[in-house]
């Protein structure tokens, strides 16, 4: 559903050690290949919580490659009221979708941390800009998105700015990615409605304004 979620969450994880049988909400989990990343590679416990996509059918897709709901187990959840008890997670991962609903600085102190464990991490990565420039948006980037689809892209001095505010948070690190390009360019060979749309951005240039940003904060209190 966007630049390759596998490899953006390989690398997330690299900077973070979350113990094997951890319980995990992976938040804006979409067809659940992250969650089945999480559960195979790394010895997660996994939630898929998603609002867009249908949780019997990521069943199925689990049960297919051999996992069980006690591995993964899928939930239709609204990421802005998630129906969990606080402090119930070990950590949460969250691959490129937090920017749609986690751009307003109240979210991750009302909305997500108290879902979290005290000194659970929380693990976020989102497509950036390299400078925002939403007072002069390049006519490359226009060649396939709209000023209103752009605004929900942001550099990383705007994440700090969002992040920082919140209470009862370290923030561990907040920086580019380096598998910017690799999984863009993952996405652009795809078949997929939305990557033939994106590919006359890239085909103008637009790359040269794109990122992706990883986000990772530990609750303190």
């Amino acid at each position: 559903m966007g630049p390759n979620p596998v490899k953006l969450t390989e690398e997330l994880l690299s900077a973070v050690s979350i113990p094997a049988g951890s319980l995990v909400l992976d938040l804006g989990s979409g067809t659940g290949i992250t969650s089945v990343f999480l559960a195979r590679e790394y010895g997660l416990r996994v939630v898929a919580a998603d609002l867009w996509s249908d949780p019997t059918e990521n069943m199925r897709f689990f049960e297919a490659l051999g996992l069980t709901s006690s591995e993964v187990f899928p939930i239709h959840a609204d990421a802005l009221c998630l129906p969990f008890a606080h402090g119930f997670f070990d950590a949460v991962v969250c691959v490129d979708s937090y920017n749609y609903f986690g751009r307003d600085g109240s979210y991750l102190e009302e909305k997500l941390l108290p879902f979290v464990k005290t000194g659970g991490v929380i693990c976020i990565c989102v497509p950036g800009m390299r400078r925002d420039c939403h007072d002069d948006l390049p006519a490359a980037l226009l060649a396939s998105w709209t000023p209103e689809q752009l605004d929900y892209i942001h550099d990383a001095q705007f994440w700090r700015g969002i992040i920082s505010g919140t209470r009862g948070i370290e923030i561990l690190s907040l920086s580019e990615m380096e598998s910017n390009s690799e999984v863009w360019e993952d996405w652009l060979l795809c078949e997929n409605a939305y990557a033939v749309s994106d590919r006359k951005a890239f085909a103008a240039g637009g790359g040269e304004f794109l990122n992706f940003i990883s986000i990772i904060v530990r609750r303190t209190k």
